[in-house]
């Protein structure tokens, strides 16, 4: 791992030097600040440190453990409802993967940035939108009319291949007319997809997945990887390959050669929404990714939070009782949560810890636990736009392609935060957001690796397709740069994802402590968060208005 290391940065610092000697005595200059969201909680949970004596106890009606999509999804149901007397446990992270930051007035994401225009069965993300004023009209018609500020506007991707820009992710400059072919064909078999339904009458695949067809003759498509899909309907184009590879990795953080076929096939065939103002398929997006949407939500739910991670959580005769802790200045301090329902609104590798003999609700963590993928995020303030090939014009978002010698390459292109600012003058300053999915080695290696890189080797990962873009320019126009860890980023929806037993049974649990959190369905979306954090309401809500 760390030979891999020094080999990226030795080549980054390669071509710096080729290009300008002054552009690589700058980017030695730049120390990235890096950020580990959830790492000292985290180790302190694994590693069973010992508390001191709560300090306090705090009484309320619904305890919410988890400040993420799911968690603000369920404090806004929970208001909704009429349910008032919540309290939110913010976990380690405040918005957990849909959180942001910012240089000054330059906001950025460090999770999650975008949000695909929903569909009609995803009626809850549409409720939520139309409560925000983010769909102005007609929130359940086929096509809403939304806030033109947050429908992305074009250019909206571009292609970096053979030194060229190209329009859209897919290589098309250049491809032979039988790969292109299969490109059609592909995408002809997606849309064919879109209006199937299987023989209970359901679309095939739809948000949420839980209302997509049970038909086992599509259920079969869990049980072997994308990449195995394609081989046996005939794809051999290795753009196709290398598209719907990429495509896995920035959505679900791993290969296709390990994701579940019919998570990949989902990720094509579940979305097609439409606007009454936008193209079919648009997309929402904000400069700080989803944290507006997040702040958003707590504004509506009016909920009030609390900084802590929950440790421990138990049923009682009259309700929960939680045991919170905060760490500061690396010293623990305890208080005691006591509610009479509980939202355990977080990843299912914390709750197997948390949640007092959690196999008593049918999951066990030896064999249900999903597999994660860990993530990283960089976020680089330019104090100049870098210089732009001709070819195509800087997009929102930018993508390199690697030919067969370089596939195993993890970075997944940059953002432009400050895309969306429609002045005709653009900001003399802006943010590139790069991501990177460590999806070239395996997962335990990979979050071993993040946790033991010096903050140079991180910087020369996260930079590694901003040099191959723009050569030794980038590194002079860069001022700043923080980085986000993720180790745990997301669940990674494998083979046989969709029979696990254990996140079943969790899911379907109804009692005083409910499971609300993305992982329930396998995979890291906003519409599967905000799915499971309304049900989790609306099960709490009943408990307590019945009451």
């Amino acid at each position: 791992m760390l030979r891999r290391s020094f080999l990226v940065w030795a080549g980054a610092s390669a071509a710096l030097a080729a290009g300008s000697v002054a552009g690589f005595q700058r980017w030695r200059e730049v120390t990235p600040r890096v950020h580990y969201p959830g790492r000292d909680e985290g180790h302190f949970l694994r590693d069973r440190n010992a508390l001191p004596p709560p300090s306090h106890t705090i009484e309320t009606g619904v305890a919410i453990f988890g400040s993420g999509i799911a968690g603000l999804s369920a404090a806004w149901k929970l208001n909704k409802l009429g349910v008032h007397e919540m309290l939110m446990i913010d976990g380690p992270q405040p918005y957990g993967n849909a959180a942001g930051g910012a240089f000054g007035d330059l906001a950025y994401p460090t999770g999650a940035h975008y949000l695909p225009l929903p569909s009609p069965e995803s009626v809850h993300v549409r409720e939520m939108l139309a409560d925000l004023g983010i769909i102005e009209k007609d929130a359940y018609a086929e096509q809403p009319t939304y806030d033109e500020r947050y429908i992305l506007h074009a250019p909206e991707e571009r292609l970096l291949k053979d030194g060229h820009w190209q329009e859209g992710f897919i290589p098309t400059e250049g491809v032979p007319e039988w790969e292109r072919a299969q490109h059609s064909r592909f995408f002809a078999e997606v849309a064919r997809l879109r209006q199937t339904h299987g023989s209970d009458g359901r679309r095939v695949f739809v948000f949420p997945t839980v209302l997509s067809s049970q038909d086992p003759q599509w259920q079969a498509l869990d049980q072997i990887t994308l990449k195995q899909w394609l081989a046996q309907n005939g794809y051999t184009a290795p753009t196709l390959h290398w598209y719907l590879n990429y495509c896995c990795r920035d959505d679900y953080g791993t290969s296709y050669d390990k994701v579940s076929a019919w998570a990949g096939l989902h990720y094509y065939c579940s979305r097609w929404g439409q606007a009454a103002n936008a193209g079919n398929g648009a997309w929402l997006t904000w400069p700080g990714g989803l944290q507006p949407l997040a702040s958003g939500l707590e504004r509506a739910s009016g909920i009030q939070r609390k900084a802590g991670t929950v440790v421990s959580l138990k049923e009682t005769a009259h309700g929960i009782e939680a045991l919170c802790f905060t760490l500061e200045n690396g010293q623990p301090r305890s208080y005691l949560v006591r509610a009479r329902k509980a939202i355990c609104a977080m990843p299912l590798y914390v709750a197997a810890r948390v949640v007092e003999n959690i196999a008593a609700y049918g999951f066990d963590p030896a064999r249900h636990s999903p597999a994660y993928a860990p993530w990283l995020v960089a976020n680089f303030l330019l104090k100049r736009f870098p210089q732009e090939l001709p070819d195509q014009p800087l997009s929102w978002d930018n993508v390199v392609y690697r030919d067969a010698s370089e596939a195993s390459a993890p970075g997944l292109g940059y953002v432009v935060s400050t895309h969306q600012d429609i002045r005709v003058q653009p900001p003399e300053k802006t943010v590139f957001s790069a991501y990177v999915a460590l999806s070239d080695r395996d997962p335990l290696s990979a979050r071993k690796w993040l946790l033991a890189a010096t903050p140079q080797e991180l910087l020369a990962l996260a930079s590694a397709d901003l040099h191959t873009a723009y050569g030794s320019d980038f590194a002079s126009c860069v001022e700043r740069v923080d980085i986000t860890l993720r180790g745990h980023a997301m669940a990674a929806p494998l083979p046989n994802f969709r029979s696990n037993a254990g996140v079943r049974a969790l899911r379907e649990h109804e009692g005083r402590v409910l499971f609300a959190h993305a992982d329930l369905s396998g995979f890291s979306v906003f519409e599967e968060a905000a799915w499971w954090g309304c049900r989790a309401a609306q099960l709490a809500a009943s408990g307590m208005l019945a009451a």
